[in-house]
């Protein structure tokens, strides 16, 4: 049964500081969400927008930054418009409260036009019936619902804007979104309405410039600690494992049956980890932008309500998700930077409970990545200074990134120091696996640093890309950067662009001047270096999948056997009055039409079958027939009608798998050039026997010499009973 929220009223003055208290905002809390009180700063921040300040604050994933504006949203009436990045994160959020008999709607591209003129409708009605709006950045930035925002404000109806990972407004930011930068006209439009910042992953410096964007003015700071003292950090390296796979699959068996979330950098790896995880009797599914929406959906609810117990998927996953019993995160590639990596490893335990991430480290990885921020790096240092002080950024935020896995110590205090904040190795508490386990880490360390130099001294290391997706070309990182959804009408629930960032280019189609700089002399070696090393892996794999391959080689050796095979007939037959090399082609293209894609051996045997039926037979006719030619006796007489070709001529010119000499003997006899032959009449045409196969012309022998054998066997007894007799 659905609860009705507690009622509301239009307050003002003393009345709405007095109604704004702690017991009556635990009330809302504990009779619309079941919780029995306010976590961390929650409370402050609620208290702070309900009096009409503006709000930054920083938060933690699982923290419950959403109680922040949904529990104003039902302290006074008139609407709260929350301002959402992806439009997954809306329906999960909308949909939980509507279950919570919460009225709550959002507005994206994917609604039909009806349900958008229905939410329209409300919102212009003198009483609105919705309390919390979600819509994108996007949608915000349109000159219509701004006016729409207007009319609204005007009524006295829009009591908070509240605009959640606030950090993709910072270029600073790891997953900066152009669009959010539109935002900043909020304040001109809207100049009295509370605005609430709201992230998880924000250092110092992105923090001051989501304030100074958004036109905050004097608002309340509020910083919760990064600190998950309930998840265990650890990290494995796969250049000291045997299959990568296998050991994920044994963490995951071991864990039981727990709610995780496997990331991968690419789709291809989401699809064969799932696979192989699948084979391996784990509940599990991909899930990526390349999946259609519907697959998508079934995928996520069937996780949702635990009938699938993994989801092996793309970075975009689990924003907004309302799953908080996820026990294992697993990162199966090294993320692009610190702010990334805890945002997605803190959707494990956000119950509280304790929780596991699991990080896979590979030298390969490490390089793919770093590839892939130098070319972004040498592509905007010829574009604004900001954008290049903004690649270099990215590089030194994945450096953090290789020093987390690379370095010694403590795991937890790089994750906090990172974010500026100074602690203890003590506060960790044994709670990753440096602090756990020192001794085993550090070997693993030295064994790593000695695989990376054995590589090096032996060439052996590579950059190998296995996608192909144009994201430098395209400027898009991650699942926000980039993506004017609304605008353009193309509006995702998760990215279309987190699969591997083919940012090298075919070098054929790169033109550098003679007086091209060092920046891209350099990015054409390492375009052409990733070229070669995908070109490589490409054809072992074809060679590996054509060792069955019938090779052009074999064909023109069958042709000439069958050639040979119809010579030594017409020596034996001495009428048969047909062209050899054509034939020869004709019978070879038939063999090739019919088991060509079965392998070398079918093919190989209908050939035999086809010498040996040349080599006994006893009638030039059958021959004639067969290939679909009479003898004549007029060798002078030329064809002069195409329909007297033969049908199995016809038919057999037609499949053109390497025919070229059919194709070229069928157009001489066509042109006059080969001796012509007419069909025989109906009455001289006869049954031919069918053509024994491989194992019937063998057994078929034996049976003979068998036969022979025993014909002798009297013969025999015989001659040796004269023998004693003398």
């Amino acid at each position: 049964m659905k609860k009705s929220p507690l009622p509301v009223q239009s307050l003002s003055g003393k009345d709405k500081q007095r109604n704004c208290g702690k017991e009556a905002l635990v009330k809302l809390l504990r009779w619309n969400f079941g919780h029995p009180d306010f976590r961390g700063n929650q409370l402050e921040v609620i208290q702070a927008v309900l009096s009409g300040r503006d709000c930054f604050c920083l938060m933690p994933t699982g923290g419950g930054k959403s109680m922040c504006y949904q529990i104003p949203a039902l302290a006074k009436t008139g609407i709260v418009l929350v301002i959402s990045p992806l439009i997954a994160l809306m329906e999960n959020q909308v949909t939980a409260l509507k279950e919570k008999g919460i009225a709550a709607d959002f507005l994206s591209s994917t609604q039909t036009s009806q349900l958008k003129n229905k939410i329209h409708e409300d919102l212009d009605s003198g009483q609105p019936t919705i309390r919390l709006l979600y819509v994108t950045p996007e949608l915000i930035a349109t000159s219509g619902f701004m006016s729409r925002l207007k009319r609204i404000h005007g009524r006295g109806l829009l009591n908070l804007i509240a605009v959640d990972e606030a950090h993709c407004i910072s270029s600073w930011g790891h997953d900066f979104r152009p669009s959010y930068r539109k935002l900043s006209s909020l304040r001109n439009h809207l100049q009295d309405v509370p605005i609430l910042a709201l992230t998880a992953t924000a250092v110092p410096k992105v923090q001051k410039d989501v304030i100074d964007s958004l036109n905050l003015q004097n608002p309340l700071v509020l910083k919760s600690s990064f600190n998950r003292s309930n998840i265990y950090y650890e990290v494995r390296y796969k250049d000291l494992l045997d299959d990568t796979y296998a050991d994920l699959c044994d963490v995951l068996k071991s864990a039981g049956d727990v709610c995780a979330i496997v990331y991968c950098l690419e789709r291809t790896t989401c699809d064969d980890l799932s696979t192989h995880l699948s084979k391996n009797g784990i509940s599990c599914a991909a899930y990526h932008a390349g999946l259609n929406n519907k697959l998508r959906s079934s995928v996520l609810d069937d996780w949702l309500c635990s009938k699938l117990q993994v989801v092996v998927a793309t970075v975009a996953f689990g924003m907004g998700i309302d799953r908080k019993d996820v026990r294992i995160v697993c990162h199966f590639n090294i993320p692009k930077s610190m702010e990334a990596f805890y945002q997605e490893s803190g959707r494990a335990g956000r119950d509280q409970l304790p929780s596991r991430s699991l990080l896979y480290y590979g030298v390969d990885d490490r390089k793919r990545m770093e590839f892939i921020l130098s070319i972004a790096e040498n592509k905007k240092s010829q574009s604004s200074n900001s954008q290049q002080g903004s690649s270099k950024k990215s590089m030194s935020d994945f450096n953090l990134m290789v020093e987390y896995c690379e370095g010694y110590g403590c795991r937890r205090k790089k994750i906090l120091e990172s974010f500026g904040e100074q602690v203890s190795a003590s506060l960790c508490k044994k709670s990753c696996d440096a602090c756990k386990h020192p001794n085993l880490v550090t070997k693993y360390l030295e064994e790593l640093t000695a695989a990376i130099a054995v590589r090096q001294r032996h060439g052996f290391s590579k950059i190998l890309m296995s996608s192909s997706t144009d994201a430098i070309e395209n400027e898009r990182f991650s699942e926000f950067w980039n993506r004017d959804d609304e605008a353009s009408g193309s509006e995702e629930d998760i990215s279309d662009s987190e699969d591997g960032f083919e940012v090298a280019k075919s070098v054929s189609r790169s033109k550098f001047s003679k007086t091209s700089g060092i920046n891209e002399k350099m990015e054409l070696l390492q375009r052409a270096e990733e070229n070669y090393y995908q070109n490589k892996t490409h054809d072992k794999k074809a060679n590996k999948y054509d060792k069955n391959a019938i090779s052009t080689m074999l064909r023109e050796s069958s042709k000439q056997r069958l050639l040979d095979a119809l010579k030594q007939a017409h020596q034996r037959l001495g009428d048969l009055k047909v062209d050899c090399e054509a034939s020869s082609t004709i019978l070879e293209n038939e063999c090739f039409k019919k088991y060509g894609k079965s392998g070398k051996s079918f093919y190989y045997s209908q050939v035999a079958s086809r010498i040996r039926w040349l080599s006994t037979t006893s009638s030039a006719a059958e021959i004639a027939n067969q290939i679909g030619t009479s003898i004549t006796m007029s060798p002078s007489v030329n064809i002069t009608h195409k329909e007297e070709v033969s049908p199995i001529m016809t038919s057999t010119a037609l499949h053109d798998e390497g025919g070229k000499e059919e194709k070229e003997a069928i157009g001489e006899l066509q042109h006059g050039k080969i001796e012509s032959i007419k069909p025989l009449p109906l009455q001289m045409q006869t049954k031919l026997p069918p053509i024994p196969s491989f194992s019937q012309f063998v057994n078929r022998s034996k049976s003979k010499e068998i036969q022979q054998s025993e014909e002798k066997e009297p013969l025999n007894k015989l001659a040796k009973k004269r023998m004693r007799l003398q």
